[in-house]
């Protein structure tokens, strides 16, 4: 059997890279993903591609760094940073939202469960007000 965490961090390797064909090859093609955060739920691989790419739009530099991982028998949950910069245009369910020229760095949660070396579902928690507030989509706290 493959070893999940390292099967795992490829999933994030391939993101960091663009290389959608790599990154579709980790996920079952009945995958499912939810995005906390945004509300976001997608099934299937290349929905889940698609909305990665469109991440990939609004920030074209971003790169997940691990920060850490635990895994057990069919689950892995790795500890994300998330850094890059705000130069297209970012669509959420709420609209569409102009590019910043801001830097982001946020932080994440990812859980893949596995079947076989295959994520058939990936729960992204994601803080979604920070990388707002860093934008400029919403006002930051008071210093």
């Amino acid at each position: 059997m493959a070893d999940l965490t390292q099967v795992a961090a490829d999933l994030i390797d391939a993101f960091n890279e663009a290389d959608w064909e790599r990154f579709r090859a980790v996920l079952s093609p009945d995958a499912v993903y939810a995005e906390t955060g945004t509300g976001r739920r997608v099934e299937g691989a290349d929905a889940y591609v698609q909305l990665c790419q469109g991440w990939k739009e609004a920030l074209p530099d971003v790169r997940g760094t691990i920060r850490g991982a635990v895994a057990g028998e069919h689950t892995v949950a790795q500890e994300l940073l998330w850094e890059g910069t705000h130069t297209g245009p970012m669509h959420t369910p709420g609209g569409t939202l102009e590019p910043s020229g801001a830097t982001i760095s946020v932080q994440a949660s990812l859980w893949a469960r596995f079947e076989g070396d295959k994520a058939r579902e990936v729960h992204h928690y994601l803080d979604v007000l920070t990388l707002l507030q860093q934008i400029g989509a919403v006002p930051a706290p008071p210093a």
